[in-house]
């Protein structure tokens, strides 16, 4: 169908590709025990929106473009680490100063619409996943596909339905264990402040990687 092979394959990939925890799961975990559900199942909404760009992208020849281009690389490289950066001290900040059997003092919390848009960005500007993107779905697309547009965002369709319904599972799962620990408030924060830590050392790491 539209010149796709071995769909079953590409689904069971898709899946073990989208619960092995990433920065994006980290994002949608932290946004969660901060401030509940919906806002975690906005940013994976929004990395979901982010990953239909990147399909997108793929579709259409940017990604290809990205890959061979030394100077664009660099470019959306360092404003994604740095956004990655950003987005890792917010959440360290946002923890405030625990207290003991009280909640953390925070910053005030972003809006559902703030965390979709950082739960986008996150995803769009990482250079990585273009190329991922790149490399994994023509793997089961026919070189001879009448249109192999169209079976690029199929593909990307369908994987990120996947990793959409997992991501708001994340959501909801790192919400309500959360709610366990809500009289925690400094194990609340020491998450997020973890959490935090990991995504400013993947925006360094992302700083320092290399075009393929």
């Amino acid at each position: 169908m539209f010149g796709i092979h071995d769909l079953l394959l590409f689904v069971a990939a898709g899946l073990l590709l989208n619960i092995t925890p990433g920065p994006d799961t980290l994002y949608i975990a932290g946004r969660s025990t901060a401030q509940g559900w919906r806002a975690g199942a906005a940013a994976a909404l929004g990395v979901g929106a982010g990953c239909l760009i990147h399909t997108t992208a793929a579709a259409i020849g940017l990604s290809a473009l990205l890959a061979a281009s030394t100077e664009a690389f660099t470019v959306v490289k360092i404003v994604g680490a740095a956004y990655l950066a950003y987005v890792g001290m917010g959440l360290i900040l946002s923890s405030g100063a625990a207290r003991s059997g009280a909640e953390p003092r925070r910053q005030p919390p972003l809006s559902l619409r703030k965390a979709f848009v950082q739960g986008c960005l996150t995803n769009a500007l990482n250079p990585k996943v273009a190329l991922f993107f790149l490399a994994f779905l023509p793997q089961f697309v026919n070189p001879e596909a009448p249109s192999k547009a169209l079976a690029f965002l199929l593909l990307g369709a369908i994987f990120n339905l996947i990793g959409t319904a997992w991501n708001l599972g994340v959501a909801v799962f790192t919400a309500r264990l959360a709610q366990g620990f809500r009289r925690r408030g400094r194990w609340l924060a020491w998450f997020n402040r973890c959490v935090g830590a990991v995504f400013v050392y993947i925006g360094v790491r992302l700083a320092f990687i290399r075009s393929v």
